[in-house]
């Protein structure tokens, strides 16, 4: 199993929307320790006490290392008195107050990345539309974590091609392809550092471009003009960086203007010119 400290971000909006969709009280939860086979609850939602904080849950123990060892959600009524559960963390739950508590397991790829916990103070049964709201949590924590995973090798692969010469066609066309990937992820990255580290790498992609100082386009429109050089469609480009079709050919048009141009094929070469696009 593996795990760091990217994904809080994403662990931490997931409890934002679990306990918003089911109306529980508590959720909390945290990712797996790299290279360890126990994960650490790092991000606390609606708890009343620090008793959770940075608690190390090892595989198999307790209701969370069971959905870790399961790679499955496991759910108890009353956490404390409950028979299908080792008890070694009861301590902190009561100091919390919990009782029937729930935990899902963030799975990338076969792999536990993660775990996120629901919570009642009372002793009673979480129905099925509670379970099925926290695996769609999780859920979403799994994608996040697949994005960040693809662009931290883009921007491996971005740290590389720029030492590659311009021209060479067949290794600058992978550097353009390589740009219109990071730019297409970026805006789908909740973690604002690892964004940030993203564009960095964008950044770099187009250093060997001579950028114009008289033209300013905005992210978006940098966004769809990389799909557009990368052959994608209005639909493709839309599909790639969440949005609809027909934003995209506003940002084009947008961007059309600002640079003169009259076709698309147009604008993707001015926009290189101007430093834009690689």
């Amino acid at each position: 199993m593996t795990g760091n400290g990217a994904g809080t971000a994403e662990i931490r909006g997931a409890l934002v929307r679990l306990r918003r969709t089911t109306g529980l009280p508590v959720a909390f939860g945290g990712l797996v320790e790299s290279g360890r086979q126990r994960m650490r609850i790092s991000e606390l939602n609606g708890t009343a006490t620090p008793a959770l904080s940075a608690l190390a849950v090892t595989s198999g123990h307790g209701l969370g290392g069971k959905a870790v060892a399961l790679v499955r959600p496991c759910a108890v009524a009353d956490y404390s008195f409950s028979r299908q559960i080792s008890h070694e963390y009861d301590a902190a739950v009561a100091a919390e107050g919990l009782r029937s508590v729930l935990a899902v397991p963030v799975v990338v790829r076969r792999r536990v990345r993660g775990v996120l916990y629901g919570a009642l103070r009372d002793a009673q049964p979480l129905g099925d539309r509670t379970l099925t709201a926290a695996v769609d949590a999780a859920r979403d924590v799994e994608q996040a974590l697949v994005l960040a995973d693809e662009a931290r090798g883009l921007m491996a692969a971005a740290r590389v091609e720029p030492a590659r010469v311009p021209g060479d066609g067949a290794a600058w066309e992978q550097v353009r392809e390589a740009h219109a990937a990071l730019r297409a992820l970026a805006p789908r990255i909740i973690d604002p550092a690892l964004r940030a580290e993203l564009l960095d790498a964008c950044g770099l992609l187009t250093a060997g471009t001579s950028p114009s100082e008289g033209v300013r386009l905005a992210p978006r429109e940098v966004d769809v003009l990389a799909c557009v050089a990368a052959g994608a469609t209005n639909v493709v480009a839309a599909e790639r960086l969440g949005v609809t079709p027909e934003t995209v050919k506003g940002y084009l048009r947008s961007a059309m203007r600002k640079l003169g141009a009259r076709t698309r094929g147009e604008a993707v070469v001015a926009a290189r010119r101007a430093g834009q696009l690689p």
